[in-house]
């Protein structure tokens, strides 16, 4: 395995999860348009981001141990189709994805850091 696929084969997992988390932000925006107060605008930001909150805590734990994230990003994966009733690939799509790269990533630790 050459340096180029150890680098992407580690850094691909951990940097669609950063820009996944991201984009789960992006949907949080919206409490700035409902008209609350400053207080009730920064609960409802708290409130919107918990999803966000779900992946990162992922992300740290799967950062150090790439099996249990990847049970984890596919818990989450499993959950949104689960309470959303089927619910949109794209928000479950990459979380699935994202816990295929770091299956793959456990997988091949050993090659990776040698």
């Amino acid at each position: 395995m050459n340096m180029i696929t150890k680098r992407l084969l580690f850094w691909s997992p951990r940097g669609l999860c950063i820009l996944f988390a991201i984009f789960l932000s992006l949907f949080a925006l919206d409490v700035f348009s409902e008209g609350y107060g400053f207080g009730e605008t920064i609960l409802a930001l708290l409130i919107h981001l918990m999803p966000t909150y779900l992946v990162v805590i992922s992300l740290a734990i799967a950062w150090r141990w790439e099996w249990i994230g990847s049970i984890l990003f596919i818990a989450l994966a499993l959950f949104y189709l689960a309470s959303s009733g089927g619910g949109s690939w794209i928000i479950s799509g990459p979380l699935f994805l994202i816990a295929i790269l770091f299956l793959v990533n456990w997988m091949y630790r050993s090659r990776i850091k040698a």
